[in-house]
């Protein structure tokens, strides 16, 4: 598999296909046993989790991680902060928070503890705390995980935005269908641990394999 600079892709598959090892191996979080993980040119195979993401590679996990106690503000002045001795109050109110805190729609909540915000909204923080950190990939493991209707088309224009506007190569995987296609992006189909078929939502969809391998011949598909 590969991946253009700016691009964003959308991996589909049954549970246990090997989608979330997929992003274990990239981050480093589990090493390969053969073949080799490039980024950017430079082999990246088997280093630490915090060296791979200081090049440029940020991750989301299914369940939001933010620091509850702490501002919404707060949360996202800590990635940026990479370990300089400072008060975190200080980097509150530079431009890029501001700008972030409207691109993940919660500057009217800047100042709310994030344990206050809804489940959707923690999702959009952590999609914020990601874009703090100036990355060039971003992985996404199903982000509208328990987010309403109106949420989850949301959080799909928010990562077309982010891909768009920022340049930055977004890899999603999600087991809402709708999501995916709201996305509007190149799809690859994995089933046991390999890439099955690409193509675009339609094509996927209609294609008579994954529909008798993984969604079955007259229902939707599930990613």
């Amino acid at each position: 598999m590969s991946l253009d600079a700016g691009s964003l892709t959308a991996i589909v598959g049954p549970n246990g296909c090997g989608k979330s090892t997929l992003f274990n191996l990239i981050t480093g979080a589990l090493t390969p046993d053969r073949g080799t993980i490039l980024f950017k040119g430079r082999d990246i195979t088997g280093l630490p989790p915090h060296k791979i993401a200081r090049l440029g590679i940020g991750r989301k996990f299914q369940v939001p991680a933010v620091f509850g106690e702490l501002s919404v503000r707060e949360n996202l002045a800590l990635p940026a902060m990479k370990g300089r001795i400072t008060s975190i109050r200080n980097d509150t109110n530079n431009a890029r928070t501001t700008a972030i805190l409207d691109q993940v729609l919660l500057t009217d909540k800047a100042d709310w503890k994030a344990e206050h915000l809804s489940h959707g909204e923690k999702q959009w923080l952590e999609i914020g705390m990601l874009l703090a950190q100036a990355p060039e990939l971003i992985l996404l493991d199903e982000p509208t995980a328990g987010m309403t209707a109106a949420e989850t088309a949301a959080t799909a224009a928010l990562i077309r935005q982010i891909n768009q506007t920022g340049g930055i190569t977004v890899l999603v995987i999600e087991h809402d269908i709708r999501f995916i296609e709201q996305l509007e992006c190149p799809l690859l189909v994995m089933a046991k641990g390999q890439i099955l078929k690409s193509g675009n939502f339609q094509s996927i969809r209609q294609d008579e394999q994954v529909q008798e391998l993984y969604f079955g011949r007259t229902e939707a598909p599930h990613a």
